[in-house]
């Protein structure tokens, strides 16, 4: 147990904290004060202890206390030598616990934190700044004194934030800052769940029934049986539930801390109570933290309250009550910064944050399942009663017929295991995430499993251009000075290695050589709140990319001559962003540095700067503003403009800085490919016509003339014509959200399935309406990870074209899949209702359909779910929204299938037949064989539905090959083991016997391979191709 100082000593009002039976009663009563109110964490002490030290040893919990270890103020020395006696019981009974297992965790009762409950109590909170140091004091008062909810109070420093050492012990007294899934409910338990299978409850009915008739052979048989298909049902849903968590695991949230004085970026689960945090905009918020600084920050809480307006937040102390989700100084854990910056203190991590309460609540709720799996569920039932006639059907004609009506009885329940597709939702399930975390592989993180269904629905595709087209790695290369000085820059990165020279004299500008240059570059570096530490960037690109330069001339540190007084941060919508500061040494007026959109700070400006002198901005000048922005745009440049003065609207003009951010490796010939694919892609972009149409020419976004289309064109166009443009044109210029909006609406209208791409604040609300959501991993905000559906780890653009080509392959594996399943399923059925309606023995026993059951819904079956992509199906155009998985084309090849096994499997049964009809271990052997070997050839033929499995190979799939060659070894140990024999009633077959088989089964691999060939090669490219997007 770890000891954290108290920020305050005791005084008179404080005793009011210790119920009175802990201080007057007997050492019993405050142990058991101690024992109720004591956390694994000082912070919960509601009174002073000097000198005492906490111990957790083979997690128990004791405590040591020397000297005189507790003292109350109190003046009657009768009550000091009750506290100190008191003292020794605890000492004495900590000891005592060592020795009790069974009393391990007595201590570790936590209460309810303050933070989980509403507070209609009045709230008293002290804040005060003593050497950089924030005591943070947070007490609440209600009722009997006694129900006292335990305080938060300790030491942080603002400055430096904690030491390495003060978070390991922190985070050993409250763990990391995560949830626990509650996976309660053990392994053995979810094992016989399956067992509440009524279907599994009838044949045990019938192993029952065989005990008491005395066939133990029988009943052991339909027992071993029974638990073979329980076993497969169960490994299929624990293996479908372990991937769902491997799921959750993909994206860590992430924060910047502040520790041991530098500005840390961690993984959120790192936080410990004490933790100075900074939040910008974008970010979701890590813990629940009590803000400290507050710069215009407005936070999204609507995923907290349901309130869809930000809220606005505060660091002054609070004085009234309320409901602690109403706190303005507190921001909640998942809730997310709209607006603005802030810094403050974690005070509740993990399952100890209000969103703690709501992951519990979560827990008990169900994961809801994706379209396709309740299409699956719909079809699976109706197969349900179609069989169940079916079989019922069958027991009544074998009544009627005489039969023994328990062997009917069992036979009838081991085909509805068979037929029924039960397994097939879960084989779904199973193959969705499976694509998920192959996905994952490739860098490509898909939050919702639907997602997957509509990845190879998408028809558009609606790209940002910074940081998603390009590669969000800025350099200015470019300097433009409102009295007309050029500048070319040169070195790339943010090592700030490289020279400022001017043009055309090439002369090499430091610090204000050139104060033209100089004011320009100043003004970059102080409305900045980028920091470069180690050739890396802490905050946006852009800004990053004017401290690099302020670094080439010598001019970063300029930024600490100023004292910031005020910010407005930058939004889409202004296109600006300005601070308001004064010199540090100078008692002069304030001043307003800003950078922006050339169009909306010239604005504000009514000078330009002349070698130092502020001239009026006339027309002339604007003018000649303007053309340097479109020729540097044309350039492809990001260009930037700058200004200072002293109040806005009164601004002097700087000049502008032109910035590359280059495209993209790969992303020309991702555009190519998918453009192949039938999936259109569009550039959204904020920047200006020339760098939009420059960047849309270099990635290949248009073979002929681009067509462009700005942001007020969007707002002008009625909603019926837009909808009829929008499919047209690829580069949209100067957009806000609302247009990417109206844009992505518009597509939708067309019929287009829409996938937007985007990282920024800005691109949230179009990632959360379009189809698909794309957002960057790495450069993406948690705003644009929060509304997003998949996440490009890597920022690799080209990463789509895997997750179309994989969101495609798991659609036509699943189609297999049930094709499969659904043929061997009609064939079993249709055999024994043959053989029945005709008077015939049953070709197979209750065992022999348990098997084919097995082989059905067991590894073969599920290895044909994970069949790797082909590389022709990401070239195959989208497929429709409303394409279902049984397709016309797919019912026909499941029919023919099944005509194909049923009419080989009755072949055999005939042939084998005795001339009295009767049912021989021979006859059965053989018709169950051949029927097993069909099943095993059928699966070979559905691993595609259009190419030869030549063309496939047969070593692509390991998973399916070796589940062949296991399901071949199993059924040949069913054939020659003789305990098995007995079990299954068969018997040894020749050689002969079995080559012959082979090639009978082989005959449903040979005229669907046929089938294929003749689709290929006889009915034209055109019919191939609607094919391909039927099948």
């Amino acid at each position: 147990m770890w000891l954290y100082k108290h920020p305050w000593r005791p005084t008179s009002s404080s005793f009011g904290y210790i119920p009175q039976s802990g201080i007057a009663g007997s050492g019993n009563s405050l142990f058991n004060f101690l024992r109720n109110n004591y956390t694994v964490s000082i912070t919960a002490v509601p009174f002073y202890i000097p000198k005492t030290y906490f111990f957790k040893r083979r997690k128990y919990v004791f405590l040591h206390c020397w000297k005189s270890t507790l003292q109350f103020h109190l003046l009657k020395f009768k009550t000091t030598v009750i506290v100190i006696f008191s003292a020794v019981i605890i000492v004495v009974t900590g000891l005592f616990l060592l020795s009790l297992p069974h009393l391990h965790g007595v201590f570790e009762q936590v209460p309810a934190p303050w933070w989980t409950s509403p507070c209609p109590w009045p709230i008293m909170e002290a804040t005060a700044f003593q050497s950089g140091t924030l005591y943070l004091v947070a007490s609440f008062l209600a009722g009997p004194i006694s129900e006292l909810v335990p305080n938060l109070s300790f030491q942080v420093d603002l400055n430096t934030g904690l030491s390495e050492f003060s978070v390991t012990q922190r985070r050993l007294a409250h763990g990391w800052n995560e949830f626990v899934a509650d996976n309660s409910e053990p392994v053995w338990k979810k094992y016989l769940d399956q067992f509440k299978n009524p279907l599994i409850l009838l044949l045990l009915g019938s192993a029952l029934v065989s005990v008491l008739t005395k066939e133990y052979e029988d009943a052991v048989s339909i027992a071993m049986a029974v638990l073979i298909v329980v076993t497969v049902a169960f490994i299929q849903e624990y293996r479908s539930e372990k991937s769902l968590e491997e799921l959750s695991k993909l994206v860590p949230p992430e924060c910047n801390c502040l520790r041991e004085g530098k500005l840390q970026h961690l993984l959120a689960r790192e936080l410990v109570p004490g933790d100075v945090v900074s939040l910008s905009i974008g970010d979701r918020i890590p813990a629940d933290i009590r803000l400290t600084e507050v710069t215009d920050l407005l936070v999204d809480e609507s995923s907290f309250t349901g309130e869809a307006e930000p809220c606005s937040k505060t660091d002054s102390p609070l004085t009234g009550g309320g409901d602690l989700t109403t706190l303005s100084n507190i921001v909640f854990m998942g809730t997310l910064v709209q607006y603005g910056r802030g810094q403050g203190v974690v005070i509740g991590t993990g399952e100890s944050s209000q969103f703690g309460e709501v992951f519990k609540m979560m827990q008990a709720e169900e994961t809801p399942k994706t379209p396709l799996q309740k299409s699956m569920d719909r079809l699976g039932k109706q197969l349900t009663l179609f069989s169940f006639g079916i079989i019922g059907l069958i027991m009544l004609i074998g009544w009627l017929q005489g039969k023994q009506l328990l062997n009917m009885f069992t036979i009838g329940v081991s085909l509805a295991v068979a037929a029924i597709p039960e397994g097939l939702p879960i084989v779904v399930m199973v193959t969705l995430v499976l694509g998920v975390l192959r996905m994952a592989k490739k860098r490509v993180i898909v939050k919702k499993l639907p997602i997957v269904e509509t990845l190879g629905c998408c028809s558009v595709l609606c790209s940002d251009k910074t940081g998603t087209l390009t590669a969000n790695e800025m350099t200015v290369t470019q300097l433009v000075t409102s009295d007309g000085f050029h500048a070319e820059v040169s070195g790339v990165g943010y090592d700030g290695r490289g020279t400022v020279c001017l043009l055309p004299s090439k002369e090499v500008i430091k610090e204000f050589s050139n104060v033209s240059v100089g004011k320009l570059v100043e003004a970059g570096c102080v409305a900045n709140n980028a920091v470069i530490r180690k050739n890396a960037v802490m905050g946006q690109p852009t800004e990053g990319a004017l401290m690099a330069l302020a670094m080439k001339m010598d001019l970063s540190d300029i930024k600490n001559s100023y004292v910031r007084k005020k910010e407005i941060p930058f939004s889409s919508e202004q296109k600006w962003m300005a601070v308001k500061c004064s010199l540090k040494t100078e008692d002069q007026e304030d001043i307003y540095f800003m950078k922006g959109a050339l169009e909306e700070v010239i604005r504000y400006c009514t000078m330009y700067n002349n070698g130092g002198i502020p001239l009026p901005l006339t027309p002339q000048q604007r003018s000649f503003c303007l053309q340097e922005e479109k020729r540097m745009g044309s350039l492809g440049l990001r260009v930037l403009a700058l200004a200072s003065g002293p109040e806005l609207g009164r601004l002097t003009f700087l000049g502008l800085v032109g910035i590359i951010d280059p495209p993209r490796a790969g992303v020309k010939e991702a555009v190519q490919v998918l453009s192949e694919s039938g999936v259109s892609v569009k550039m959204i972009t904020g920047d200006a016509l020339e760098t939009a149409l420059a960047i849309g020419r270099n990635i290949g976004l248009c073979n002929g003339q681009l067509k462009a289309m700005s942001g007020e064109e969007v707002d002008s166009v009625e909603k019926g014509e837009l909808a009829d443009r929008v499919g047209k044109v690829s580069v949209f210029f100067r957009t806000s959200p609302k247009h990417k909006l109206k844009i992505i609406k518009a597509l939708q209208e067309s019929g287009a399935v829409v996938a937007m791409t985007g990282d920024g604040v800005n691109d949230a609300v179009a990632l959360k309406s379009a189809d698909i959501g794309i957002t960057m991993g790495q450069t993406g905000t948690d705003v644009s990870k929060e509304a997003a559906n998949m996440i490009l780890v890597d920022d690799d653009f080209s990463a789509i074209m895997n997750a179309v080509e994989e969101g495609k392959g798991i659609f036509y594996n699943i189609k297999n899949f049930v094709r499969f399943q659904l043929s061997t399923s009609i064939s079993a059925l249709s055999l024994i209702t043959l053989s029945t309606v005709f008077n015939l023995p049953s070709p197979l026993n209750a065992m022999q359909i348990l098997w084919i059951n097995i082989i059905m819904d067991g590894p073969p079956a599920q290895s044909l779910g994970v069949e790797p992509v082909d590389k022709d199906t990401l070239r195959q155009p989208p497929r429709s929204v409303g394409d279902t998985i049984l397709s016309r084309a797919l019912i026909l090849k499941i029919l023919m299938s099944a005509v194909v096994i049923i009419s080989g499997t009755l072949f055999i049964f005939w042939k084998e037949m005795p001339e009295d009809r009767a049912s021989t271990p021979r006859t059965t052997t053989m018709t169950f064989t051949c029927f097993v070997f069909f099943d095993l050839f059928n699966a070979l033929t559905c691993r595609s539905q259009t190419k030869l499995i030549f063309e496939i190979g047969f070593l692509r799939n390991r998973m399916f090959l070796y589940s062949i060659l296991g399901s071949i070894l199993g059924q040949l140990a069913v054939i020659y083991i003789p305990l098995l024999q007995r079990v299954f009633q068969t018997e040894n077959l020749g050689v002969l016997d079995l080559l012959f088989l082979t090639g009978l089964a082989s005959s449903v691999f040979m005229l669907s391979e046929l089938l294929k060939l003749y689709e290929k090669h006889c009915c034209g490219t055109q019919r191939v191709q609607t094919h391909h997007a039927d099948v």
